[in-house]
């Protein structure tokens, strides 16, 4: 399942000459995820597959890898294209933080945005009424936007500790799924580029990576106002999306796109995010890790927490004094802090590989999920 790792020197990754896995054997890796993983390596035109310490298994293939093929498999980027987390810094001061003030301004996300989205649609160069209704929502799942405190910094990137953070996970909302859904009988096998389902494919998929990345940004934007605060951008980082490469294509699920070489690894909402720096491995296909990774998937996590009333709202409040905004009691469990891996775990590993380092760790102080109960959007 990995090397181990030898008085806590650095493990060298393991290759079998297309699958290169960047985790060790301390990593928590289900035994379905890496059958996934060898069942992908086996499809036709597929050349290398970079695989990170918050695999797990997905619908289509592992979460949490990278696949280099010679043709387009549409499954393998999934129904959210182009989703991603984007890493903001405010102007607001940690010690000016109001707590329960903010979590009655940050319910705002709950509600559609109020101001007209055409312009920045089109700025987009996106269609003006494409999906704009649902433009600056955060969505369901494992979606959130979370105010953070910096704890720990290295000096050379220049971040503030006296400032609070916002991290936005989010993607395409329903966009990507109709887009997914839209692909002809036989996609799933593989397109060539120059076929005229491949070109569709590619021209609707690069439209929904430019909404998701706009969606995130107007999130961040909507919870600044809120806050009273300004906000600047530190990284974009999509982790659902393909690329074109000397070679091939790029399949990137669950695996962020470290060319910026700043990328955020997001923890749950009760453990430390991380400011991850690539040491740019040749093997890592220009991808990391992009969180901490599901232990357990959704539907079991019902029968592994106690949901009684004042166990949810124990939920809600995190080790760091912070608090959770969600009043949907199915997502609570499902997202339940039992529900991932230690994110610190996943970034030691990919230090221990050599495919990254710790440049800056957050604290969850508010974590924005959903303020109504029902629907998985």
């Amino acid at each position: 399942m990995g090397n181990s790792v030898l008085d806590g020197r650095a493990s060298a990754v393991l290759s079998d000459g297309i699958i290169t896995k960047f985790y060790t054997s301390a990593a928590w890796i289900e035994g379905q995820a890496e059958q996934q993983l060898d069942d992908i390596s086996t499809w036709t035109g597929v050349q290398k597959v970079a695989a990170f310490p918050d695999l797990h298994p997905g619908k289509y293939g592992p979460v949490g890898c990278a696949i280099l093929a010679n043709r387009i498999f549409p499954q393998l980027i999934g129904s959210d294209i182009g989703c991603g987390m984007s890493l903001f810094q405010l102007d607001l001061p940690w010690r000016k933080f109001k707590l329960e003030k903010a979590l009655r301004r940050l319910r705002c996300l709950e509600q559609p945005a109020s101001s007209d989205q055409r312009g920045r649609l089109e700025q987009a160069d996106l269609p003006a009424d494409l999906f704009a209704k649902a433009l600056g929502t955060v969505g369901g799942g494992n979606h959130f936007c979370e105010i953070q405190t910096l704890s720990e910094v290295d000096a050379n990137t220049g971040l503030d500790k006296t400032r609070l953070y916002l991290l936005v996970h989010s993607g395409s909302r329903g966009f990507g799924n109709a887009i997914l859904n839209s692909v002809p009988n036989g996609a799933f096998a593989g397109l060539l580029a120059t076929e005229d389902a491949a070109q569709l494919y590619l021209q609707d998929h690069d439209r929904a990576v430019r909404w998701a990345s706009l969606n995130r940004q107007i999130i961040a934007e909507r919870a600044a106002v809120s806050l009273r605060a300004d906000l600047t951008l530190l990284v974009d980082a999509p982790h659902n999306l393909l690329t074109p490469e000397k070679g091939g294509w790029l399949h990137r699920k669950g695996a962020a796109v470290a060319d910026q070489r700043l990328v955020p690894l997001a923890g749950s909402r009760a453990s430390a995010s991380y400011l991850m720096s690539s040491n740019d491995h040749a093997d890592a296909l220009g991808s990391l890790a992009h969180g901490a990774g599901r232990r357990y998937d959704r539907s079991s996590m019902h029968g592994r927490v106690r949901a009684k009333k004042s166990d949810l709202e124990a939920m809600k409040r995190t080790p760091f004094g912070g608090r959770v905004l969600c009043e949907d009691r199915d997502l609570l469990i499902e997202e339940a802090p039992l529900a991932y891996k230690s994110s610190k775990s996943v970034a030691e590993d990919l230090e221990r590989t050599g495919a990254a380092h710790r440049v800056a760790e957050f604290h969850p102080l508010l974590t924005f999920k959903k303020t109504r109960a029902g629907g998985r959007s």
